[in-house]
C-alpha cells in the first residue's frame, strides 16, 4: 500500500500495514541511539529462521543508513492530515486519467487476460498502479535496507513491524528478487515495485506470472498485474460485486452509531436509516455508510465489501474511494473509441 509524499506516491502505501497514522514530532527517537544490542538480536532472529547467518545479516545492516527524512514523513501520512476535498485532487486528475488510459490500452490483453482469470476488475489494477506509482514512474528512492532498518530500530510506534518486514526482506533473499537486497529501492517506508509491496506481501501473495524464477515487481509487467490481482482475491474481493455508491440523506436520516469500513448492515437497513443509494443495488448486499467531506460539502457513500478490499491495500478511506473513483474513469475513458 499506498503515499503520498511523493508526487505519484502521494499516500506511501504501505502494503500490509495498513499505513501508519499520523505521530507527533516527539516520537521520533534521536539518532544517537544505539541500535547494536537490538541488530544483534535481529540478527540471531534471522539465521534461527533459516535465513542469512547472523554476522551475514549484521555485516549487511552494518551497511544501512539512517534517514532522517523517512521518520519525518511517516510521522505525517497524507490521509491524516488532508480532508477528501484535499486529497482527491492530488490523484483524480486528467492527467493521471489520461496517462492510465492510455497505458490500458497499451495492455489490454495482459492486463484483461489476469483480471477475467482472478476475477478482479482490470480498471482496478490500473488504477492501483497509477495511484501508487504513476504507471510505474516513481516507485522510491530509499534504498528498502536503509527504510527498514531506520524504522526497525529508530520509530518505536511501528518498530514491530517494520522489524517483521525487515527480517521477512532477509528471508526472501536475492534468488527470489530483481536485484540484490541491498539495491532494492522503494518508499520511505520500504514498499517496493509498481505495486508498492512490503516483503511481507511480496512473499505471500506476489506472482511470477513470466515463470521466470523470479518476482520482479519494476520490470516485469505479467509480474506487477497478476502480484496486484493475487493479493486483491486474497483480500476478498467480489467479481462484478459493487464498489461504493453515493447516498441521498433524507431529513432527520440517522448514520449507524458504528459506521466503520466492514459491510455490517443492509443496504434496506441504511436505507430505512434514511441513506438511500443513487443507483439501483440488492436490499439485502450488505453494506457500511462512508462520510466524507467533499468539495461542495458532506458526502454520504454505501460502501461494500469490495471497498473493504481496497483498504486492505491501505486502510485509509480517503485513499479507496481515490482508487475506485480513479479505476472508474480510467473505464470510461478506456470504452471510448
Amino acid at each position: 500500500m499506498q503515499l503520498l509524499i511523493r508526487a505519484a506516491c502521494a499516500v506511501c502505501v504501505v502494503i500490509g500495514c495498513g499505513a501508519a497514522s499520523a505521530r507527533p514530532a516527539e516520537t521520533v527517537v534521536d539518532a544517537s541511539v544505539s541500535a547494536d544490542a537490538a541488530q544483534r538480536e535481529f540478527a540471531d532472529e534471522v539465521a534461527r529462521a533459516g535465513g542469512p547467518a547472523a554476522d551475514v545479516v549484521l555485516a549487511t545492516l552494518a551497511t544501512a543508513k539512517l534517514q532522517p527524512s523517512i521518520l519525518e514523513a511517516i510521522a505525517r501520512p497524507a490521509e491524516a492530515t488532508r480532508s477528501w476535498a484535499q486529497y482527491r485532487p492530488i490523484f483524480i486528475t486528467e492527467r493521471r486519467i489520461d496517462a492510465g488510459v492510455a497505458f490500458y490500452r497499451e495492455h489490454r490483453e495482459l492486463i484483461e487476460r489476469i483480471a477475467r482469470e482472478q476475477g478482479v476488475a482490470p480498471e482496478l489494477l490500473v488504477a492501483i498502479m497509477g495511484v501508487e506509482t504513476g504507471y510505474g514512474k516513481i516507485t522510491g528512492k530509499y534504498r528498502v535496507l536503509d527504510a527498514l532498518a531506520t524504522l526497525a530500530f529508530h520509530y518505536p510506534p511501528r518498530a514491530k513491524f517494520f522489524r517483521g518486514e525487515l527480517k521477512q526482506l532477509f528471508l526472501l533473499g536475492d534468488k527470489q528478487l530483481a536485484y540484490p537486497l541491498d539495491e532494492l529501492r522503494g518508499s520511505y517506508a520500504g514498499a517496493m515495485g509498481w505495486g508498492q509491496f512490503m516483503p511481507t506481501s511480496i512473499a505471500q501473495w506476489a506472482r511470477d506470472e513470466d515463470d521466470d524464477g523470479r518476482i520482479d515487481l519494476w520490470n516485469s509487467l505479467p509480474d506487477i498485474v497478476a502480484s496486484i490481482a493475487n493479493y486483491f482475491v486474497a483480500h476478498g474481493w467480489q467479481a462484478g460485486a459493487p464498489v461504493a455508491i453515493r447516498a441521498q440523506p433524507a431529513e432527520g436520516a440517522t448514520p449507524p452509531a458504528e459506521p466503520g469500513l466492514d459491510p455490517l448492515y443492509s443496504v434496506q437497513q441504511l436505507e430505512a436509516w434514511g441513506f438511500a443509494p443513487l443507483e439501483h443495488v440488492d436490499a439485502a448486499t450488505p453494506a457500511s455508510l462512508l462520510t466524507l467531506e467533499g468539495e461542495r460539502g458532506v458526502e454520504y457513500w454505501l460502501i461494500f465489501g469490495n471497498f473493504r478490499a481496497i483498504t486492505r491495500y491501505n486502510k485509509s478511506p480517503l485513499y479507496a474511494m481515490a482508487v475506485y473513483q480513479l479505476a472508474q474513469a480510467i473505464a470510461a475513458g478506456a470504452a471510448t473509441p
